[in-house]
C-alpha cells in the first residue's frame, strides 16, 4: 500500500475556483485528485524539458568538437535571401 503524505498548498482564489469547478463538474472526484493530475502533468513536462536540455547540450558539444570547416555566415545569408526573393516574386498559383 502506498503511503500518502498530506501537505498544505496556498492557491490564489482563481485556482481554487478552477479546482472546485472541476470537482463539481464531475471531472475529478476530489480536490486532491485535481492537484495530483496537475502534478503528474508538471512532472512529465519537467522531465521532457530536462531531456531536451540534455539533447541540446549533447548537440552543442558535438558541434564544438567538430573540426570540419563550416559555411560562412555571409554565404548562408546570401542563399536565404535568394530563396525568399524567389518565393516573393513567384506568381500565385492559379485555382
Amino acid at each position: 500500500m502506498r503511503t500518502i503524505e498530506k501537505i498544505s498548498v496556498a492557491l490564489p482564489p482563481e485556482m481554487v475556483a478552477a479546482v472546485k469547478d472541476a470537482v463539481e463538474a464531475g471531472e475529478y472526484s476530489s480536490n486532491s485528485e485535481v492537484v495530483r493530475d496537475a502534478l503528474r502533468d508538471w512532472t512529465l513536462k519537467r522531465s521532457q524539458q530536462q531531456g531536451a536540455i540534455e539533447d541540446l547540450r549533447r548537440v552543442w558539444q558535438e558541434a564544438r568538437s567538430d573540426r570540419r570547416p563550416g559555411v560562412p555566415a555571409s554565404e548562408v545569408i546570401d542563399r536565404l535571401e535568394r530563396k525568399y526573393q524567389s518565393l516573393a516574386t513567384r506568381s500565385p498559383p492559379r485555382p
